[in-house]
């Protein structure tokens, strides 16, 4: 492979627990050159104690001269513990890949608010953090961007709101116009030129549209049908009645059935006969459906769209990453449907390690936080010191991670290389690889 095609990578973990002492041989995959910089001679490294994690909240201990620490803020109680919690079980797992003796990550509890994000960002500059993991919320992000910038301490947040990306904070989600831009090329590629959109009307439904739009422009097709439905809805029939034109095309079915009914002759009982099963009369105006939701919403939404003549056999079903989640082809309608998502290869081993030390499966975005930490640990160990500047941070080869090919912008969000999905009844499968290098994605 030539050497400008290739690409950093965070290798798979091999050890069981973050108990263990002795680090194991790390093998690099067949025909992959590390570069700019390798992960891999850090992961034969003896592993640092990372007790200072599991202690409760406190003064950290004195920094030697030659101590790296970050901070990472993450919602550890509130109503966002459980998955702040998680994102730093994710933490921890790439400390013990990645880090050394004199690397030490402080976490700090945001309790899920702006207040809390602020409160904890000052705790974590004056504990002289060179760099802040997190937070979770785009609020928290805004909260403590300020205060990181003056104290020119960079911020790698998990959010997925481009708005609040820049002046020294980079966002590391799962951009949704990054997905819907993915998908929609995929659509068109194989001919499709006519959208619809049902979205929730929230911050996200509205970004996702918005995007939908504008891409369709650009490639020359249109978004013939869209509309917001109340994201705290418990019941969405109206909705997609209103969606799919229902009643009217069911009164036109119905209306031409009763003139073929009164014309007494075989060519009228022969197309009479070829209504019989129809539950409508009239074609969509678009060949593919954007969905923009998951979890019940989207289970709830989908499963009343066959009840309103929206058939998955004639209309291709769309998503983002928010279908990225098991079991979702148990809904019949989303069997066939297409979603972008990082390649699912790439997170298997961190998967199986992940529960096997923690004892349950992680939540899907959890991947950012082993990501952001292995990142930032390399690049703590760089020859001639730890380099956390703009240039060290948006090396324009990118990362290879848990989710894929990944790289940070200066303009603060992050890039990724994305596969399209389709669903199937037991296991989704990859349809169309994502890029293993930046130079796949910028020709």
């Amino acid at each position: 492979m030539p050497a400008e095609n290739t690409i950093s990578q965070l290798p798979q973990a091999q050890r069981t627990t973050p108990e263990a002492t002795q680090p194991q041989k790390k093998i690099l995959p067949p025909g992959l050159t590390p570069k700019l910089p390798s992960f891999l001679p850090f992961l034969n490294r003896p592993a640092r104690a990372i007790s200072s994690l599991e202690q409760d909240a406190g003064m950290p201990p004195p920094a030697t001269t030659d101590t790296v620490r970050i901070s990472i803020l993450l919602p550890l109680s509130g109503s966002n513990a459980k998955i702040g919690k998680a994102l730093l079980n994710a933490a921890q797992l790439a400390l013990f890949d990645f880090a050394d003796s004199r690397f030490e990550m402080l976490p700090q509890d945001t309790k899920g608010t702006s207040d809390g994000a602020a409160h904890a960002a000052r705790l974590a500059i004056g504990d002289g953090a060179s760099v802040i993991l997190g937070p979770l919320l785009s609020s928290s992000v805004k909260a403590i961007t300020p205060a990181a910038k003056a104290a020119n301490v960079p911020i790698i947040a998990f959010s997925n709101d481009n708005s609040i990306a820049g002046n020294g904070a980079y966002t590391l989600g799962f951009m949704p116009s990054e997905q819907v831009n993915r998908v929609i090329n995929y659509a068109s590629s194989k001919g499709i030129t006519r959208f619809g959109a049902l979205a929730p009307n929230n911050a996200y439904g509205v970004r996702v549209v918005k995007a939908l739009k504008k891409i369709a422009r650009s490639l020359g097709a249109t978004v013939t049908r869209s509309q917001f439905y109340d994201p705290t809805a418990d019941d969405f029939t109206r909705v997609v009645r209103e969606f799919a034109d229902y009643d009217t095309r069911r009164r036109d079915l119905l209306e031409q059935r009763k003139t073929l009914e009164a014309q007494d002759d075989e060519i009228s009982k022969r197309a009479l006969g070829r209504l019989e099963n129809l539950q409508t009369l009239g074609d969509l105006p678009f060949e593919a459906l954007f969905v923009a939701d998951g979890g019940k919403r989207l289970l709830s939404v989908a499963a009343l769209l066959p009840f309103f003549d929206i058939d998955p056999g004639k209309v291709r079903m769309l998503g983002t990453g928010q279908w990225d989640e098991p079991g979702i082809g148990k809904e019949p309608a989303l069997i066939g449907g297409w979603y972008a998502a990082p390649p699912p290869s790439a997170r298997i081993d961190f998967d199986k390690q992940y529960q096997e030390i923690y004892g349950n499966r992680p939540p899907r975005l959890v991947t950012m936080a082993y990501d952001a930490t292995a990142l930032i640990a390399v690049l703590a160990h760089q020859e001639g010191g730890p380099m956390f500047s703009e240039e060290a941070l948006t090396n324009p080869n990118g990362f290879w991670g848990r989710d894929g090919v990944f790289r940070l912008t200066k303009a603060g969000t992050a890039e990724r290389g994305l596969a399209i999905m389709q669903i199937g009844r037991d296991k989704n499968k990859v349809i169309s690889n994502a890029p293993e290098s930046f130079k796949v994605l910028t020709n």
